[in-house]
């Protein structure tokens, strides 16, 4: 006979999860580092309860906001390259639905979160129950059907026994290297303290370590002769690298074979920043070194990159007609993208084998230098753009002064809005892990719980998070979580008073100057924002720069700070990084009264013809 064990399914779940470990360096460690819980009437009496039981090995936070919290738990396990991770737990109704945005943040970026939101009775006797949306023609839905397009694997738990099965399904997805990505239990608050005799075989510990796939022998063949071939071949370095932990198969490969590196978002400190063939950041927001590289390449080899948009130049940035591109990644779907020669394999494994399979090939001697002198002339623009003016201060050159007083050995953290672009281009990363941005969803709000989950997963790092005051206004209060845990970051706020990247992109495409800036929207009064009295109010310190010279003595003593410091500085709104960069589509309106939308539409259709359609 089997031997069980009576739980509630709330408890039986609890209990898994911290029966569930992997090995990091030798030592095994518990895999889920934590649950972060906003409890309410669907969920506190079943999962609160449960996770009060394994409150010691399975520790739960509370935070302020359940979007919020989430993107914590999504950022540390970026900041531990997929290895742990963590869970959220919400009630049902808006503190389900809270959760959605981040839920979609994760599946973009591909990376492993279990969100438990409560739902609704199964046994639908008191329906409609408080925050219970009806559904005039289904019985089956909730809000948490919202989850099902932005979950690699969701299941709605109606019956006890159930959770066998989904908690075995969820961890193989949130341990895969493939097709990792949030996976959502939508949990009956009912059936959350309904008892079942479990086998106590469900609750067996076992360490899940990471899967390293090897590549197929042809297409390993195909992509060495393609490669054996190239004259001007480039790396594209996506995050892929970075969750393999293949930088250091990336170096030895680079540097034996002479190609050099462009970084994506995603993937940038794959390399150092001042690696002779580093040539960092590429697409849209990358440098003229990367860029001029990836126009002319006519080999592409993108390892661990899903290749969006801004990596592509909206698939304009290639122009090399006869080129080919190698797709090193776990996944197949991004492995083959726009005719790709696929290459399937875990990166790090992959690289090392596709070393040994080249041989003694070598780049070019002249393509390699032409890369390194690029790189020498990029640098000499980003110091120029990065050094302090007495002028109104530029996102760039608050970057530079972060970057000379915080030097490489920080982890810098940003997301949406203009930062992205000029962090990209501009900072200097070291090892890896050390840049952290979240564009793959851009995300405004992420950046203050995002560096809260990255600080829980690097407590021994300084970790800096650059936010402009849009997004901080957005979502701020994972401030007062990160002083409540002991959590220290430095925050550093550029007000330009309004969403300055966006009105930037407004008037590029020939609009007016509308409902961006603060002084451009419709008001009565313009709101005068006491940032520092409000990071105060939250636990923090702060205190506000009138020049760079005072932000680079503010974050000096910020070092030295024991708890939360945010530094505010105000910004011009206008101004931004004139050197790299590339095209992006952004669809122009044909036809419209206003002249500047008409030479932008000329503009916009004589870019569009340097599109590689088919590619």
């Amino acid at each position: 006979m089997t031997d069980t064990i009576c739980l509630t399914m709330a408890q039986a779940l609890t209990r898994f999860l911290t029966r569930q470990m992997t090995e990091i360096d030798g030592e095994k460690v518990p895999i889920f580092a934590g649950v972060w819980a906003i409890f309410g009437h669907g969920n506190v009496a079943g999962i609160g309860e449960a996770l009060y039981q394994v409150r010691e090995q399975l520790p739960t936070f509370r935070a302020h906001n359940e979007q919020a919290m989430t993107h914590s738990a999504i950022a540390f396990a970026k900041a531990s390259f997929r290895r742990r991770f963590m869970a959220a737990t919400t009630s049902i109704g808006p503190g389900a639905l809270n959760m959605v945005t981040a839920a979609a943040l994760a599946h973009v970026n591909r990376l492993p979160v279990l969100l438990l939101p409560g739902d609704v009775f199964a046994n639908r006797i008191p329906d409609p129950v408080l925050q219970q949306i009806e559904d005039f023609g289904d019985g089956t839905s909730s809000v948490n059907d919202c989850f099902r397009p932005v979950s690699r694997y969701f299941d709605r738990i109606t019956r006890p026994e159930q959770i066998i099965p989904a908690l075995a399904r969820a961890m193989q997805v949130l341990t895969d290297p493939a097709e990792c990505g949030p996976v959502t239990l939508s949990l009956c608050q009912d059936v959350q303290a309904e008892a079942y005799d479990y086998p106590t075989s469900f609750f067996e510990e076992r360490v899940w370590t990471m899967r390293r796939p090897r590549p197929d022998l042809h297409e390993l063949k195909v992509a060495v002769e393609a490669l054996s071939k190239a004259k001007k071949p480039v790396i594209i370095a996506g995050g892929g690298v970075l969750y393999s932990e293949a930088s250091a198969a990336l170096g030895k490969f680079s540097e034996a074979t002479g190609i050099p590196v462009c970084e994506t978002q995603g993937g940038k400190s794959s390399l150092p920043d001042d690696h002779r063939l580093n040539m960092a950041a590429v697409g849209v927001t990358g440098t003229s070194a990367a860029n001029r590289l990836a126009e002319e390449a006519d080999v592409v080899l993108a390892v661990g990159t899903r290749l969006q948009d801004f990596t592509t130049g909206s698939w304009a940035l290639f122009k090399n007609g006869g080129k080919t591109i190698i797709g090193l990644n776990t996944q197949p779907f991004d492995a083959s993208k726009h005719r790709a020669l696929p290459l399937v394999a875990d990166a790090r494994e992959g690289l090392k084998e596709l070393l040994n399979a080249i041989g003694d090939y070598k780049s070019p001697s002249d393509w390699t230098t032409n890369a390194e002198n690029g790189k020498d002339e990029w640098q000499q623009d980003a110091a120029k753009v990065t050094a302090a003016t007495n002028a109104m201060p530029s996102d760039a050159q608050v970057i530079g002064a972060v970057q000379r007083v915080m030097g490489t050995d920080v982890i810098a953290l940003h997301a949406a809005g203009g930062l992205p672009g000029e962090m990209h281009k501009l900072w200097q990363s070291g090892a890896p892990g050390s840049y952290h941005a979240e564009y793959g969803f851009s995300c405004m709000g992420y950046e203050i719980a995002g560096g809260l989950g990255v600080k829980m997963a690097r407590p021994e790092t300084e970790v800096v998070v650059m936010v402009g005051d849009g997004s901080y206004l957005m979502m701020n209060s994972e401030i007062a979580t990160s002083v409540m845990l002991g959590k220290k970051l430095t925050v550093v706020l550029l007000d330009n008073r309004g969403f300055g990247c966006i009105n930037r992109l407004q008037m590029a495409t020939g609009g007016a100057n509308f409902n961006n800036l603060l002084k451009d929207a419709r008001h009565e009064i313009l709101p005068e924002i006491d940032f520092v009295a409000h990071a105060r109010s939250l636990g923090a310190i702060a205190e506000k720069a009138a020049s760079i010279s005072e932000l680079e003595a503010a974050l000096k003593r910020a070092k030295s700070n024991d708890r939360t410091t945010v530094l505010v500085i105000d910004t011009d709104p206008l101004v931004t990084t004139e050197a790299g960069g590339h095209w992006w589509d952004v669809a122009v309106p044909e036809v419209s009264s206003r002249e500047q939308v008409q030479a932008a539409r000329k503009n916009y259709e004589t870019a569009l013809k340097q599109q590689r359609v088919g590619d």
